[in-house]
């Protein structure tokens, strides 16, 4: 028998989710203070990656970031103007704008020492977060999510990836974040579809995780329905929270095992993005495959008639639709393209397909195998659904 030599050994980290409003104001020091809160006496560098659209949005961004970083200049230093990159999954189909931020961190000599910001919706942070984790091994990254999705979920998150092979996250890395910042004044610009699209994550993390959250999301629906600034920070604060604890106390952060528990609705969700050739929005996808595995998890007997209408109802008062004709769109041998979405999400983590449905509100169950017929069977209901309203 050869020898082998066999040690264990643990790497602690620490994932910090900073709340604030209006973050590049210079009288705040938040982000210079993450920034230099640590020991070296070396003068940080940091290299600024803004979201196109959110630059369109706030044109005076740049500027403001400029201004908060001259202002600090003794504290530390941004090494080039802001750069402005595509964002959305556009931005995420190829390696180019990855590349493009690893050319700017070899040219700027941004080190493990220095920062990558990254200051967008989840797509931007993904593409940001890559480049982050792959040049040098991994400097280190600071999150600004500015969409409600992201600052509820992917941005909180330690996920980063990019699209390939008709993929969705196909190439990525597990890195945890130097910090993530909400800052709640970005969402002023967002359109009522990208300021709603996060509501979801909420909903989704409740039904499986939390159910006070999600009666606590049925009372704030109206308001929600009407963007009240109160209650959607409540739900981004809660949905956030309920995020970093599953991270932190899951056992599997990097999802070395089969199951992913927090992705409930998602097995359908990446596919219909990817069959509407991203029409469909991660948000909006994410309420259709919550609204399809909810009536499979009726009609499987796992849960009541009532709660599956409870859930139902709460999605479509949030804005969301629940069905779809994408749900529908077959190849040419007559097959639902949807179907190809479970062998995609047992292939993107190996092992043996797992999949969470619900049993109750707050609870979720994983099974490992999924009936293909009453998958059919709950689509047409829910086109049924939304045909009778």
């Amino acid at each position: 028998m050869m020898p082998v030599i066999e040690r264990a050994f643990q790497v602690s980290f620490t994932q910090r989710v900073f709340f604030t409003r209006d973050v590049f104001r210079v009288t705040d020091p938040l982000l210079k203070d993450v920034l230099c809160g640590h020991e070296e006496r070396q003068l940080p560098k940091a290299l600024i990656v803004i979201d196109e659209s959110l630059y369109r949005a706030q044109p005076d961004l740049a500027d403001k970031i400029e201004a908060y970083f001259k202002a600090y200049e003794a504290h530390v230093k941004l090494v080039v103007p802001p750069m402005i990159i595509e964002g959305g999954e556009r931005g995420k189909n190829s390696y180019f704008h990855v590349s493009e931020i690893q050319s700017s961190i070899d040219r700027y000599h941004i080190d493990r020492h220095s920062y990558v910001i990254g200051i967008g919706g989840g797509a931007l942070l993904d593409v940001v977060g890559l480049a982050a984790a792959t040049a040098h091994r991994g400097v280190r990254h600071v999150r600004l999510p500015t969409t409600t999705l992201s600052q509820a979920d992917s941005g909180v998150g330690v996920k980063n990836g990019i699209n390939a092979f008709g993929k969705k996250n196909f190439i990525g890395a597990f890195a945890v974040p130097f910090a993530v910042i909400n800052d709640f004044e970005m969402l002023r610009s967002l359109s009522p579809r990208d300021k709603r699209a996060g509501y979801i994550e909420g909903v989704k993390v409740a039904c499986i995780r939390d159910r006070s959250f999600f009666e606590a999301i049925e009372k704030d629906a109206s308001a929600l329905r009407q963007f009240d600034e109160q209650a959607v920070e409540r739900l981004i604060f809660h949905c956030a929270e309920l995020h970093l604890n599953h991270i932190a106390t899951s056992g599997d952060p990097f999802e070395m095992g089969s199951a992913r528990p927090l992705d409930f609705g998602h097995w359908a969700a990446h596919k219909l993005e990817q069959i509407s050739d991203y029409k469909i929005r991660h948000g909006e996808a994410v309420a259709l495959g919550i609204a399809l595995d909810v009536v499979y998890s009726r009609r499987k007997g796992l849960l009541s008639p009532a709660s599956a209408e409870r859930v139902l109802r709460l999605v479509e008062e949030l804005g969301f639709d629940t069905f779809a004709n994408e749900m529908f769109h077959a190849d040419s041998s007559g097959c639902l393209i949807l179907l190809r979405g479970l062998q995609e999400f047992q292939e993107h983590l190996g092992g043996q397909l797992t999949i969470t449905l619900l049993e109750e509100i707050g609870r979720g169950v994983e099974v490992h195998k999924m009936d293909e017929v009453t998958i059919v069977e709950s689509i047409r209901e829910l086109h049924q659904r939304r045909s009778r309203t």
